[in-house]
């Protein structure tokens, strides 16, 4: 009975992981600037690939196979935000960012 509860479970994250996955690559696409996109690059894809891993985690249930994919996710985890940080940061410097939208700019010469 508890393999069928673990195999409902892993569904129901494969699907979210799947749609919000389908988001990042959706808002990608369509928001207008630069830190919008980054924004939706970054956050909904970690989140829907963690899901995507732990839906794996719970129909594979082997020691081996779920630290491999702890491996993947603490990667993951650790690679997203440095990239998306180079990202803004080169928007930034190349001058695709409008000041405007920022509540703060502390990479303004004083």
């Amino acid at each position: 009975m508890t393999g069928l509860v673990a195999d409902w479970l892993g569904a129901a994250c494969l699907t979210a992981g799947a749609l919000l996955s389908l988001a990042a690559g959706i808002g990608v696409l369509r928001f207008p600037d630069v830190l919008d996109r980054m924004h939706a690059a970054t956050k909904p894809q970690v989140l829907g690939v963690l899901l995507l891993l732990a839906g794996v985690a719970l129909r594979l249930r082997t020691a081996s196979d779920v630290g491999m994919l702890v491996l993947v996710a603490v990667f993951q985890l650790a690679t997203a935000p440095v990239a998306a940080q180079m990202v803004g940061r080169a928007a930034y410097r190349s001058g695709r960012v409008d000041r405007a939208l920022l509540d703060t700019d502390e990479l303004a010469d004083r």
